[in-house]
């Protein structure tokens, strides 16, 4: 989405927007494709998500190039999943972000299914690696950041609004 004119607010909340849109079309394809155990290359359905990243403007390079970090301690490691890129759909090269949809590798869970026309010889079945609450939480984050940038817009808006009413 672009909007043109000399207010910055109204492309950034636009931008956002249509990126938090994104997710969510990402999103509803995983949860509709969750109990998916074979697609048209024989391999259980691999979760998708976007990774977005900000483009570098003058305002970021002035920034120190070393930002502080914090190390992250986890009860257990398969909270935190370590995809890998298979696909790079880079978009939005008009926009102050990057993103690229990505497929998360970790592999899905193994059940034993003997009857399955999809399980192997000993009878065991890969399943998908999307995890329905995983899903759900990640679109409640979409929802509100969609909802912030509608808020965003509609604030700028207002603020053009009254300042052409003085």
């Amino acid at each position: 989405m672009k909007i043109n004119g000399t207010f910055p607010g109204f492309d950034i909340s636009a931008q956002g927007l249509s990126i938090q849109r994104k997710r969510m079309n990402l999103i509803a394809e995983n949860i509709a494709n969750a109990d998916v155990t074979r697609t048209a290359d024989g391999q259980p359905y691999k979760r998708k998500f976007l990774e977005v990243v900000a483009k570098q403007n003058p305002y970021t390079n002035s920034l120190p190039s070393e930002a502080p970090t914090l190390s992250l301690n986890v009860n257990n490691e398969a909270q935190i999943s370590n995809p890998e890129i298979i696909q790079n759909k880079i978009g939005a090269n008009n926009s102050a972000f990057n993103y690229k949809e990505m497929t998360d590798q970790k592999l899905g869970d193994v059940v034993y299914q003997p009857d399955s026309p999809n399980a192997d010889a000993k009878g065991y079945v890969q399943e998908s690696n999307v995890n329905i609450v995983t899903e759900m939480v990640d679109m409640i984050s979409a929802s509100r950041s969609y909802e912030a940038n509608l808020t965003a817009l509609n604030t700028s808006k207002q603020m053009v609004k009254d300042s052409l009413g003085i």
